[in-house]
């Protein structure tokens, strides 16, 4: 059973804001590391345990979330993907599992969420709204690797559980800021959704640990977890908020065969000027 591992930094328990947190000046960017680490590494004791014999983890924060000294040695570790979407996933994995993953912007009650960077208001494929948990679980599909696991926020296990029928989540913390902030700009949304309530993390990666034997054992055992259903052809919109001196802005890409094709291709941004990008 090969198993590649989305990570994000920001769906992780006791990482608290963006500034602080996230970027490699923040003042606790190398403790956020590590707390990301130890929860990869109860998702792969417990992907093990449940029947996984090899795994990748692929490092998904923007500027880097594993700390590799600290990864189990039994996997390996990407950083970096010299193709395009769907970033070297292939045929040959029999599963997906996210860690440390959040909620798509715009989510009520999430906690750091957003989808790509700060600027994004929504993007959707074929009319679906999705995150970045999204975006990857369609390329998944359209390579008929299904998504087994999931952990981050509350809002987040409910954004897969609705998008992939039969995953199994694992909730570590749950945001507590009502509203979607979509008349934000880029700067105020970065600041928006920083109140949530985490679990201790030695919690957290007990019940990822539990969670992922569990995904695992279920794969194992023949049962199919659900895959997103897919019709071609493809059109992707994106919908920004404003940055600085950027306007709000909006682009619409088609491809006519491939979901993961649409998602590499460049946007033709063009300036909208209602203030919510709608």
């Amino acid at each position: 059973m090969r198993v590649y591992i989305m990570t994000d930094l920001e769906g992780v328990a006791g990482v608290l804001n963006h500034g602080d947190w996230c970027s490699p000046s923040s003042r606790y960017n190398d403790l956020a590391k590590e707390l990301l680490t130890r929860e990869v590494n109860a998702a792969i004791e417990g992907l093990l345990s449940g029947g996984a014999t090899e795994i990748m983890v692929a490092d998904g924060h923007g500027s880097g979330g594993i700390n590799p000294v600290l990864l189990d040695p039994r996997a390996e570790l990407m950083r970096g993907w010299p193709t395009e979407w769907p970033l070297l996933l292939d045929e040959t994995y029999d599963a997906v599992a996210f860690v440390g993953q959040h909620a798509k912007a715009g989510t009520e009650y999430a906690h750091l969420a957003h989808t790509q960077n700060m600027r994004y208001v929504d993007l959707s494929i074929n009319g679906v709204s999705i995150g970045e948990l999204g975006q990857f679980s369609m390329c998944a599909s359209e390579l008929g690797v299904p998504v087994i696991f999931a952990s981050g926020d509350r809002a987040l296990c409910a954004e897969a559980a609705a998008l992939l029928p039969g995953v199994e989540t694992v909730e570590v913390k749950r945001g507590t800021t009502p509203g979607r902030g979509d008349e934000l700009d880029a700067e105020n949304y970065s600041k928006r959704n920083t109140s949530a309530i985490h679990l201790h993390p030695e919690r957290a990666r007990a019940a990822i640990r539990a969670g992922a034997e569990r995904a695992a054992r279920r794969l194992a055992s023949g049962e199919r977890f659900g895959i997103i259903a897919l019709a071609a052809p493809f059109e992707l919109v994106v919908r920004l908020r404003a940055r600085g001196d950027e306007p709000p802005a909006i682009a619409r890409n088609q491809h006519p065969s491939s979901v993961a094709e649409v998602m590499s291709m460049p946007y033709d941004l063009q300036p909208m000027s209602a203030p919510n990008g709608k």
